[in-house]
């Protein structure tokens, strides 16, 4: 999962890809990075480790100069977290400088690179994306739409790219739709965006979110939209509106905040709590589902655990220690409420079960009576193979216990999943959704030894 923005005819373009990465930040937090295009459409480029404000300055913003830019914050799905890895990815090409900011993941990226690599290609990173550059590279169509649609007519997999030829800007969604990208106006330019709170920050106008198969050239302040990419069953990552986004997003068509509401009313139904006296939340995702658990079930909501907004996301960081360390420091018990009572908490998904364990722990030290703990989506059964670094079947808690073995795990009086249908349902639809990470129903094949590839490091590191 990561953040893509595309800025296009807009001065000081640098800056506003800065704050619409600010605004992004909970979708990657492993490196940023931003490519700029002057009038002349010479590139600047600045890349870096760690989160957007610590990798820009002022004086680094201001070096990059330019109306036209692409930007990227990522979470590792595909390679290692080294500086090589950062994207935007830049090239020369034939035609000029080339950019290209990925949200996915490749399905076929580790056959496709055996094949380039065969042929004579240089790889500076283990990177899926940097598949997609070389395959444009070599492309023989006499004009850059053309050698992207021939480029990705061989990729499979889930891709939302912004793409930089010189001063043209390009969005492309796959033809599954796999994960959001979403356009607006702002003044006499045009910005692009992995989610509308991007847009809303920038004090942008969203035109619409790109379809499935959209494939659109932004110039001069123009959209020009061309034939879609292909077609294929429509696979938007229900998990997007669970956990990723952000609530004031829109986000499929859908208020990311209205669906965390239902997903909160549903569990209660599903999954009453008959002696709770106070509900809260696991801040900060899961917030709208405890409002929603609250006003069906009569539970009064509180705010049982304040988080410290100076720690990340822990779910998208890399390693399991690093999960641990911030859940200690990111959490923090309200006694008052918690204490001598029974407490039902809401959460929004349940992955390895650690960390959740700790978390009830921490709890019950609070003075606990009872733990109730609700969980707004199904047991996650297997790992996401288009852009989301779910781990493999062995490390998921859901997939080799049952709920009654992991509610005595994690030390909790019950324990509840929303089920399939009723997730499904409160994202307004039973069809036209990827679920594969809860159902086991895979839209698209994976090759066999992807997994195996997915942490690759690149051959040769940046100091």
């Amino acid at each position: 999962m990561c953040g893509i923005v595309g800025i296009s005819g807009l001065p000081d373009a640098a800056r506003l890809a800065y704050m619409s990465l600010y605004a992004l930040q909970h979708r990657g937090q492993e490196s940023a990075g931003i490519v700029v295009a002057d009038p002349q459409g010479i590139p600047r480029v600045h890349r870096g480790m760690g989160l957007v404000e610590e990798v820009f300055s002022e004086r680094i913003l201001e070096e990059l100069k330019g109306d036209v830019a692409v930007g990227h914050a990522r979470y590792a799905t595909m390679g290692t977290t080294v500086l090589a890895n950062a994207q935007p990815i830049v090239a020369n090409s034939r035609s000029g400088p080339l950019a290209i900011a990925h949200n996915g993941n490749l399905t076929n990226a580790t056959s496709l690179r055996r094949e380039l690599v065969g042929s004579g290609s240089l790889f500076n990173s283990s990177s899926d994306t940097e598949t997609i550059v070389h395959l444009i590279a070599r492309s023989t169509a006499s004009d850059p739409e053309g050698r992207i649609r021939e480029a990705l007519a061989r990729v499979h997999g889930a891709y939302s790219l912004v793409i930089l030829d010189g001063r043209t800007l390009y969005a492309v969604v796959d033809p599954h739709g796999f994960r959001p990208l979403a356009i607006g106006r702002l003044g006499d330019g045009i910005v692009v965006a992995s989610e509308s709170c991007a847009l809303d920050l920038l004090g942008a106008t969203l035109i619409k979110e790109l379809q499935p198969g959209a494939f659109v050239r932004i110039d001069a302040g123009q959209i020009t939209e061309f034939e879609p990419l292909g077609q294929g069953p429509v696979s938007r990552c229900v998990f997007e509106l669970v956990y990723f986004a952000r609530p004031d997003s829109m986000v499929f068509g859908e208020s990311v905040d209205r669906v965390r509401r239902e997903l909160g009313r549903q569990l209660a139904r599903e999954h009453p709590a008959h002696s709770g006296q106070v509900v809260f939340s696991v801040p900060d995702s899961s917030n709208a589902m405890a409002l929603g658990y609250s006003d069906v079930s009569g539970i009064r909501l509180e705010h049982g655990l304040i988080r410290n907004h100076y720690v990340g996301r822990t779910f998208i960081n890399p390693t399991q220690a690093h999960r641990v360390a911030k859940v200690r420091i990111k959490f923090n018990p309200v006694r008052g409420v918690i204490a001598g009572r029974s407490c039902v908490v809401i959460d929004d998904s349940l992955v390895r079960g650690t960390t959740s364990r700790g978390l009830v722990q921490m709890i019950r030290s609070a003075g606990a009576r009872e733990v109730h703990l609700r969980i707004a989506s199904p047991p996650i059964t297997g790992p996401c193979h288009y852009g989301i670094d779910t781990p493999d079947r062995d490390e998921l808690i859901a997939a080799n216990q049952s709920v009654e073995d992991i509610r005595e795990f994690l030390g909790v009086d019950s324990l509840g999943y929303l089920s399939l249908e009723g997730m499904l349902g409160a994202a307004n639809g039973e069809s036209g959704f990827c679920h594969a990470c809860f159902s086991g129903h895979y839209p698209l094949p994976v090759e066999d030894d992807l997994v195996l590839s997915r942490h690759d490091a690149p051959l040769v590191s940046p100091v």
